[in-house]
């Protein structure tokens, strides 16, 4: 045979090897782009947008999978998580007389049952992606509570903005806590009013102290 013909099988051979090696390659990157986007849900398209390239949003979303597996994120105990339930029913039944003050207790009540499950305190973009790594489904509501905290603190939120800012809240609250849904962590207006007891006013004055 001549050496031309065993030069060209050569090539051709190699060319099969590089485009095997090339298939195999996007293969794997479409399983991990599939599972990021089943992991993140809705994050991910977002981070996509964020980013403008898909290649930098996964690595993103990737970073963020690595740092918060690296957290020692942890269950509350029964009597920790009861607590905090009877924290947020009361901070709930107060939001009937004074929305304003109610939205800024629901925030302090998050930040604390975060802090509880072990998430860094940080600023609110970070604790935001350290959340949708496990909560992505809820970090958009994260998000739009803290617009309307933002506003009610400018004074610009009205009564239906502050109701729907609790309501955001409360959908991750409800998953930090790991609670069963509705049953656990009552939606706002749900409740008729209720008196304040000794501690609730306690509670309520400690986070309001810690806010200053």
């Amino acid at each position: 045979m001549d050496m031309w013909v065993w030069v060209a099988i050569a090539v051709v051979a190699v060319l099969i090897i590089v485009a095997a090696i090339a298939g195999a390659m996007r293969q794997q990157q479409s399983r991990r782009t599939v599972q990021l986007q089943k992991g993140f849900g809705p994050e991910y398209d977002r981070a996509v947008d964020k980013y403008g390239d898909r290649s930098k949003a996964e690595t993103a979303l990737r970073g963020r999978k690595e740092r918060v597996s690296k957290l020692q994120l942890r269950s509350l105990s029964a009597s920790a998580r009861a607590h905090f339930l009877d924290s947020w029913n009361q901070t709930q039944a107060h939001f009937v007389d004074e929305p304003a003050e109610a939205i800024a207790d629901a925030k302090s009540l998050v930040d604390e049952a975060m802090q509880a499950r072990g998430y860094p305190v940080g600023d609110f973009d970070q604790k935001a992606e350290d959340i949708s790594v496990e909560h992505p489904y809820v970090v958009d509501n994260y998000r739009s509570a803290r617009k309307i905290a933002m506003a009610n603190e400018r004074g610009e939120a009205s009564t239906e903005e502050l109701r729907q800012g609790m309501v955001h809240y409360r959908a991750l609250f409800t998953e930090l806590l790991n609670a069963a849904g509705a049953d656990a962590v009552p939606s706002t207006g749900d409740q008729p009013r209720q008196s304040r007891t000794g501690r609730s006013d306690r509670d309520r004055e400690a986070r309001r102290a810690a806010r200053r």
